[in-house]
């Protein structure tokens, strides 16, 4: 009996042991999520890691590289090393998009295209991680010390190495002039992971090779979007008609989106005919605004763009999530909340060229904006639409901050009505515009495999 009990109790100890280790993986089926711009991540598997003999060869160059540690090594760890895979990459990408004086509509392509790299090739690694199961060097053996702890699932191959390739692909084709630092900064990631005792080289030279195959695969897609399109067309002072001797992305409209069938898929119906009663009354409530350091303050913060201050709620969310150590999680909240914007982003492009509305300062000359009015129409409001989709993906992914973030979407579109550049109607239709722009990718986001 005594025997049964302690053989049994053995078990036992054994099933909870596995059960924990189990538990402690991050995201053993990420590898067969829903993918964006690759097949799937078994697409991208990679051959086996080095025998080892190879290994072995490796673990030493990784003692040596550790036994010659200087402080910008150790910074370099950290910095790559602060968040997710994708969190400086992403930052990037936001600076590169600003620096280099992209439309709006060409921001949030940017944007969504190096975040899909990112995912797509997480995934990937996800599908070659569990796949082949490798150990970590310090697993491997144990007398390798490490500058940070190893991340909880198999080492091959290094995310990082492959969030760096895939990001840095993507972007040396979105900014060709930026390609040399760009291929720095690649190197730097992934190199940061050996140099931390955390990745065998195979690891990141293999995960390079993943990453950029990820990132030519969001290139393909890119190029055959219709952003390249050259607009020929002009918009004539016309009364009662939207006008611009340099008109913004007129032709965004016609691009193809991400989730949604076409940029015209919720378009909303027309807004009051110029001179109706229903329109003069929309600018009349422009005109009796009355502008306070709180609407000042709105209009002003919101003005830079509307994405900056999403990708930084993004990049909260995930950190008060930790989700900041699970790369398949963190890439796929940077990746649907880029996706929603640039879809609502076109839809509102489609339906402003479609219309052609009057900003309120064209309306009424006495009007007069907090800042110079943009150049492209007004209905409805770019940011109510970019953040009425995000507020809706966001939601979803953390339902716990619905309210603060249906409130932050609500900020940005009343922004722009307290610059005096949209009117109240261009608000609300931009909200509701978004809203269902982002329920669609809520709906691809609840079938991606991931819940």
């Amino acid at each position: 009996m005594k025997k049964t009990i302690v053989s049994s109790l053995a078990g036992l100890g054994l099933a909870i042991s596995m059960a924990a280790s189990l538990s402690a993986q991050v995201e053993p089926g990420a590898g067969q999520w829903k993918t964006w711009v690759i097949a799937s991540g078994s697409a991208l598997r990679l051959p086996p890691p080095p025998d080892a003999a190879t290994t072995a060869t490796e673990i030493q160059w990784i003692k040596q590289s550790e036994a010659n540690l200087s402080q910008t090594a150790l910074q370099q760890i950290a910095y790559w090393n602060a968040g997710a895979p994708g969190y400086r990459w992403m930052e990037l990408t936001e600076q590169l998009a600003v620096s280099e004086g992209l439309s709006t509509p060409l921001q949030t392509r940017a944007l969504a295209l190096v975040a899909a790299a990112i995912y797509d090739s997480t995934v990937a690694a996800w599908d070659s991680k569990y796949f082949y199961m490798r150990q970590y060097p310090n697993q491997v053996d144990p007398t390798v010390s490490t500058v940070i702890a190893p991340p909880a699932s198999p080492s091959y191959p290094s995310e990082h190495a492959v969030t760096a390739a895939a990001a840095a692909t993507v972007l040396a084709y979105l900014f060709p002039d930026q390609a040399t630092m760009l291929t720095q900064m690649e190197d730097q990631a992934a190199q940061s992971r050996i140099l931390a005792g955390v990745a065998f080289p195979s690891d990141v030279f293999n995960g390079i090779d993943m990453g950029t195959q990820a990132g030519q695969a969001a290139i393909a897609y890119a190029k055959a979007d219709g952003s390249n399109q050259v607009f020929t067309g002009s918009y004539p002072v016309t009364a009662g008609v939207w006008s611009s001797p340099n008109p913004v992305a007129p032709l965004a409209g016609s691009w193809h989106p991400w989730v949604l069938t076409s940029a015209g898929q919720f378009r909303p119906a027309a807004p009051p005919a110029f001179g109706s009663s229903a329109a003069t009354a929309q600018y009349a409530a422009d005109k009796g605004l009355t502008l306070t350091n709180t609407t000042n303050h709105l209009a002003w913060f919101w003005q830079p763009g509307f994405f900056q201050p999403w990708l930084q709620e993004v990049e909260t969310e995930i950190f008060q999530n930790h989700l900041d150590t699970d790369a398949p999680r963190a890439s796929r909240v940077y990746a649907l909340q880029a996706i929603a914007q640039h879809d609502a982003t076109l839809a509102c492009w489609d339906s402003k060229y479609t219309y052609l509305e009057l900003r309120p300062p064209q309306a009424d000359p006495t009007i007069v904006p907090v800042f110079a009015i943009p150049q492209h129409p007004g209905y409805p409001s770019g940011h109510a639409c970019a953040s009425g989709a995000s507020a809706a993906v966001m939601a979803y992914l953390f339902p716990a901050d619905a309210a603060a973030l249906t409130g932050m979407a609500s900020d940005a579109g009343n922004s722009t009505f307290d610059a005096l550049i949209h009117t109240q109607l261009d608000v609300s239709t931009g909200s509701t515009l978004g809203g269902q722009v982002g329920q669609q990718v809520v709906a691809r986001a609840q079938t991606d495999g991931a819940n």
